[in-house]
């Protein structure tokens, strides 16, 4: 297993462009999410995000955050508890500072640096995010008494580092993510940049959105407050690619602009979510 080098897919954007006054073009409901394309202005910034649970912060660029976000739903939708997410990010943080690399040692490639040749997949699989953390996921329930592990144990078992230890360093930011994109920590993810032009996602939002957090993120007009606010953080890490412009959830409203979460008129238990045209 290694870490560092480039990322899979370099996503570009262009700063500086002053967009058009702010304009509804539609209203796309999907499933009880209600996407409104708009036109709008936007700060300059620099792409950044942060994620803040008991007065400590960790700072992602928009790439980690999406692939710290989908390692979490993908756990949540499997019916894993929130020790399971905090090990696969601690994992991740470890082989790859959470982002998809396409090598590594000998042949190891993705988020969680796995071996084709070891059998955890083939290397397109492996470097699709939500493949290679179910992946990581099905080879921690093999582990008996996984659940009664520490984090660096637990991680240690599945990944059989050269560096068993490593893993240590990364559990507070792991266990602080896990508890933000599980929404243990209401409004603990926030992002802040400019909406990218010529950006284009790997998948429709709504797909994204049905693949990775299943129900009910999707068909459900009141949501619960746990479940929203993962569903509205997964929205926010992957909001850069989506060029998604504002997330609102209990009555309080994100956008890239402000990188914060402010007062808005999102009711309770439903997601708001705009997106650029």
């Amino acid at each position: 297993m290694s870490d560092g080098g480039r990322e899979v897919s370099t996503r570009k954007h262009r700063k500086g462009r002053q967009l058009a006054a702010f304009v509804v073009a539609g209203t796309l409901l999907l499933s009880g999410l209600a996407v409104v394309l708009t036109r709008g202005q936007h700060s300059r910034a620099k792409p950044l995000c942060t994620a803040t649970a008991a007065s400590r912060s960790y700072r992602l660029d928009p790439s980690q955050a999406a692939n710290a976000a989908t390692i979490t739903a993908v756990g949540k939708r499997a019916g894993l508890p929130d020790h399971a997410v905090t090990i696969a990010l601690a994992a991740a943080l470890q082989e790859s500072r959470l982002r998809n690399l396409d090598h590594g040692d000998r042949d190891s490639v993705g988020l969680f640096q796995q071996r084709p040749s070891q059998g955890w997949g083939t290397p397109s699989q492996l470097i699709n995010p939500r493949y290679a953390a179910s992946a990581f996921y099905h080879g921690l329930a093999a582990v008996p008494g996984w659940m009664t592990m520490s984090v660096t144990d637990a991680a240690q078992r599945v990944q059989l580092s050269g560096a068993p230890e490593a893993y240590t360093r990364w559990e507070p930011e792991a266990r602080a993510l896990a508890r933000v994109l599980t929404g243990e920590v209401p409004a603990g993810l926030v992002c802040r940049f400019d909406v990218p032009t010529g950006v284009t996602a790997a998948s429709p939002l709504g797909t994204a959105v049905a693949s990775e957090l299943g129900s009910p993120a999707l068909g459900s007009a009141s949501l619960t407050p746990a479940r929203g606010w993962t569903v509205a953080s997964w929205l926010v890490g992957h909001a850069y690619a989506y060029r998604i412009t504002a997330v609102g959830f209990a009555g309080l409203l994100w956008t890239p602009s402000s990188g914060t979460w402010e007062h808005g008129s999102a009711a309770q238990g439903q997601l708001y979510v705009r997106r650029a045209a």
